[in-house]
This record gives C-alpha cells, sequence and structure tokens, in this order.
C-alpha cells in the first residue's frame, strides 16, 4: 500500500492507494473514533459496480449505513440536492461523529464534500474516488464546492475528508473518455511542478492508455504526491496553491459556455491548458517549443485543444469576472514560463479582452 500524507496540522489526513482497498474500507475506518451510522454518496453507476463491495465491508466491521443515489453529472451539484442530503441524514439519524462517505468521481466528492461541511457545522467525510481525475486531483485538497445560477462551484469551502481511499482497481470500469479526462490533470502536475514527470507521461503515453498497472500507479501516486505539497504549503489557496488552477481560468468559462454539458471537466481544462499556454507564448513568456510540447502530449491523449463552439471575447470576460483568484480588480492567470514552471500574471479588462480577440476568435 502507498501512503501519502497531507500534512495539515489537526487536519492532516493520509491517501491510501492500493489495488483492491475497497475490500477494506470497513477495518480502515473503524480505525477511526466515529459513530456506526454512516451515510453513503453515490450514483447509480458507480453503486452498480462498486455498492456491494464497499458495503459489505462496512457490514462487516459493524457499521450502520444508508445510501444516497444522486444523477450523473454537474446538475448533481446543487444546493436543492444538498437539501435532499440534509433530510436524509436527519432522517436516518446521523450524528456529529458519523462519517459521510464519497464513492464516485469528482462531482461525488464536491456535493458530498460540501454536505459534510454545512450539516451539524461539520462532521468526518471520506473520499473513495473511483475515477482517474478525482483520484488525482478532486478528492486531495478539501475543495468542497456546488454550482449556482449555472456558474461552476460559486458556493463552497475548503473542507478536509478524514481519509481518501484510492483503489486503482475501479478504473476498469471508467470509460475511456472519462480516464482521458482525469489524464488532463495528470498532465498539468508535470507543467506546473514536475519536468521529470512530464517527461515520464510524454514517453508513456502507449502504457497509460493501455491501463499498464505500473504505469497507472505511478501516475496517480505522483499526482497525489504534488498535490498533497502543494496543500501542505497553502491550504486556503492565498498563494502557492493557485498553481493548481493552471488551465482552470480558461476551462471554466469552457464548461460554463458549454451549459456544464457539453464537455467533462477534465475535457475543459484540456481545452484551457491550450489556451493558456498559448496566451503565455503571446506575451512572451513561454517559449513557443515548450508551447508546442504542452500541445503534442495533450494531443498524445486524445483530448480536445480547442473548443467546438465560437468564443464571444465578451462572454469569456463576464465568466471570468467571477473567477476567485481575481485580485484587486486584476484578472489573474496561471501560466507557465517553462516546463516545471508557472507564474500568477495579471491583467486588465481590457487587455485580456484584445488578447482574446486576436488569439481565439
Amino acid at each position: 500500500m502507498k501512503t501519502i500524507r497531507v500534512n495539515l496540522g489537526e487536519r492532516s489526513y493520509d491517501i491510501l492507494v492500493e489495488k483492491g482497498i475497497l475490500n477494506d474500507i470497513g477495518p480502515l475506518l473503524s480505525k477511526f473514533r466515529l459513530s456506526k451510522e454512516c451515510l453513503i454518496i453515490t450514483n447509480g453507476t458507480v453503486d452498480t459496480f462498486y455498492g456491494d463491495q464497499v458495503t459489505e465491508s462496512l457490514k462487516d466491521a459493524g457499521f450502520k449505513y444508508s445510501k444516497i443515489l444522486v444523477k450523473d453529472g454537474e446538475e448533481a451539484k446543487s444546493l436543492s440536492v444538498v437539501e435532499d442530503i440534509y433530510h436524509h441524514a436527519v432522517k436516518f439519524g446521523l450524528s456529529r461523529n458519523s462519517a459521510i462517505i464519497a464513492l464516485g468521481g469528482g462531482v461525488i466528492g464536491d456535493l458530498a464534500g460540501f454536505a459534510a461541511a454545512t450539516y451539524m457545522r461539520g462532521i468526518p467525510f471520506v473520499q473513495v474516488p473511483t475515477t482517474l481525475l478525482a483520484q488525482v486531483d478532486s478528492s486531495v485538497g478539501g475543495k468542497v464546492a456546488v454550482n449556482f445560477l449555472g456558474y461552476k462551484n460559486l458556493i463552497g469551502s475548503f473542507y478536509q475528508p478524514l481519509l481518501v481511499i484510492i483503489d486503482p482497481e475501479t478504473l476498469k470500469t471508467l470509460p475511456l473518455r472519462e480516464f482521458r479526462a482525469g489524464a488532463a490533470e495528470v498532465i498539468k502536475y508535470g507543467i506546473i511542478w514536475d519536468k521529470e514527470f512530464f517527461v515520464f507521461l510524454d514517453d508513456n503515453v502507449k502504457k497509460i492508455l493501455d491501463f499498464d498497472w505500473e504505469a497507472i500507479e505511478h501516475i496517480i501516486t505522483r499526482s497525489c504526491e504534488i498535490k498533497a505539497e502543494v496543500v501542505s504549503a497553502d491550504e486556503r489557496e492565498s498563494s502557492l496553491r493557485m498553481i493548481l488552477n493552471f488551465g482552470h481560468t480558461f476551462g471554466h468559462v469552457i464548461e460554463t459556455l458549454g451549459g456544464l454539458k457539453l464537455y467533462k471537466h477534465g475535457e475543459a481544462v484540456s481545452i484551457g491548458m491550450c489556451m493558456e499556454a498559448l496566451l503565455a507564448e503571446r506575451i512572451g513568456l513561454l517559449h513557443k517549443n515548450e508551447a508546442e510540447r504542452i500541445l503534442d502530449l495533450i494531443s498524445a491523449f486524445e483530448l480536445p485543444s480547442s473548443p467546438d463552439f465560437s468564443l464571444e471575447p465578451e462572454m469569456v470576460i463576464k465568466v471570468i469576472d467571477k473567477d476567485k483568484k481575481n485580485r484587486e480588480g486584476k484578472i489573474t492567470f496561471v501560466l507557465p514560463e517553462y516546463i516545471g514552471k508557472v507564474k500568477m500574471v495579471q491583467f486588465e479588462r481590457r487587455e485580456l479582452l484584445r488578447l482574446i480577440r486576436e488569439n481565439f476568435v
């Protein structure tokens, strides 16, 4: 078993990575001082594959569980669904020491984490991510949120899990499109932090897409190590942690303008990384060869590099205005200087509008 520690003082926790670890979820949770009632939040697809495996382990360890199935997709990340969870939790008798278990992808983790953060002013929750994107990114770091008024993650909090349990075998049932979408976040880590990791990805595209277990375990573990290091240094995104948003400024625009349905989150981040690499090149921050390497690796994973719809500069700016990285009336981007290093760059709205018109319309 690989164990990665997120060091946050009294909020520290472990990320456990091992094939077949879903069978041990009951004994793992028994090590904590938890009430025997726990609430599983998942969706129908994940429940079909892994629901019985998880509930059997919990039952054998003496836990009493209840389960909520929510719809697939971003529409589940809403205040109305959170309210349904509250009703269910009260009826089931969930207490301050009961755990909410997020069994699924990034949407499930965000939703369950937000419910846990706000129910009774905060109860324990456990991340059990079943998609590559959730395993390498959204399950780690404590960002929990729901969408509001069509905007992504507008209402949320920082709330760390009690434990993250990653079973790479869940990727066997993941559609290839979802797997590739998760690979976008993996590529991001190479660009923002670790050039050697970027080279590994470039050299092992086929192995990764062919589900070579040694390669898969390495990309999960290394991605979690990088995220844990960044989050441990800056839990609430006041400085360093902002680098994790590379690709997300334009990425969230693409998601929002696509109605939160057209693209998977990782696909939108893929497009965002390409656009932001090109933006960095246009302003003289990133060498053309480095930009091409980024775009080539994204292409090798058969991820999109541009949206399928036309961008209206004014609408792009309207969405970006809601970005949480913005400071002092300026729009903030995370842009690469070279592979393995990024920096924060601020733009006046008029300047950014001009760059969008000249390069992305």
